[in-house]
């Protein structure tokens, strides 16, 4: 189970950062300092804090000090934010089934006269609107209907 020293060392945005950068691989503190741009204090003190809430583990390497993940107190944060997920999740989900449904209407588009007697199409949902004058030479297909009538007449 995540901790309150896990919940309040993940409260602090450097944190965060430590933990990004030490996710793809382990740093030693000087090569941390260089990629955040924090002082070499600074960064000592929130390694210290994710240390100590069990983030983080220190290996000494001759003169420098490595740190890396620590994967099981992030296993209990995913572990405990699971549940929320549906929260999210489920209203996506009927959400993308929804538009998946009404996708096939969009190429069906509703005329709507407009002002000044002017024809004018509304894609369902979209509104854009597209000219339907009497005078257009292509249909929404790029087909020239004008054309074809000139070649029967």
């Amino acid at each position: 189970m995540a901790t309150d020293a896990t919940w309040s060392a993940l409260a602090d945005p450097h944190r965060r950062a430590l933990l990004d950068a030490l996710r793809e691989r382990a740093h030693a503190v000087g090569e941390l300092v260089e990629r955040l741009g924090l002082s070499q204090p600074q960064a000592s003190k929130h390694l210290r804090v994710l240390r100590d809430a069990g983030l983080v583990e220190v290996e000494r390497r001759a003169q420098r000090r490595v740190y890396s993940v620590r994967s099981g107190p992030i296993a209990d944060v995913d572990a405990w934010i699971g549940p929320y997920r549906e929260l999210w999740n489920d209203p996506l989900d009927r959400l993308g089934t929804h538009l998946d449904a009404t996708a096939g209407g969009l190429a069906a588009p509703e005329r709507r006269p407009a002002s000044g007697g002017i024809g004018m199409t509304r894609a369902a949902g979209l509104g854009g609107v597209a000219d339907t004058r009497g005078d257009a030479r292509t249909d929404a297909g790029g087909v020239d209907h004008h054309r074809d009538h000139e070649e029967h007449a």
